[in-house]
């Protein structure tokens, strides 16, 4: 691509940019409201489960395709946690991607 190719896949870009900025705030938003449960555990510091005991780990900034795999997983069964698999089944695609899209943007 040269010259006037640049400038239109440059303007494409550009142009979508504030759509797409929107889409994110927008699961956020939505995964602002359904990780509400997940913070109950994800959500505070040096937070340890009673048994078997182990290091709950912390989701906030963590990467959004890890925890849209790690649900996935944990959905289907191939992850073995009760209180996981519990929460996970009744997310659809969409919950998990806004789940996932909200603790990635946390710091």
């Amino acid at each position: 691509m040269h010259g006037r190719g640049y400038l239109l896949a440059a303007s494409l870009v550009l142009g979508l940019t504030p759509a797409l900025a929107a889409a994110d705030e927008a699961a956020i938003e939505r995964g602002r409201t359904l990780a509400g449960t997940c913070l109950g555990c994800h959500g505070v510091p040096s937070y340890t489960n009673v048994y078997p005991t182990y290091h709950v780990p912390k989701l906030g900034g963590q990467h959004a395709e890890y925890i849209v795999a790690a649900l996935k997983a944990y959905k289907s069964g191939e992850r073995s946690h009760v209180t996981m698999r519990a929460h996970s089944v009744r997310l659809s695609e969409e919950q998990i991607r806004d789940i996932a899209t909200y603790f990635s943007s946390l710091k």
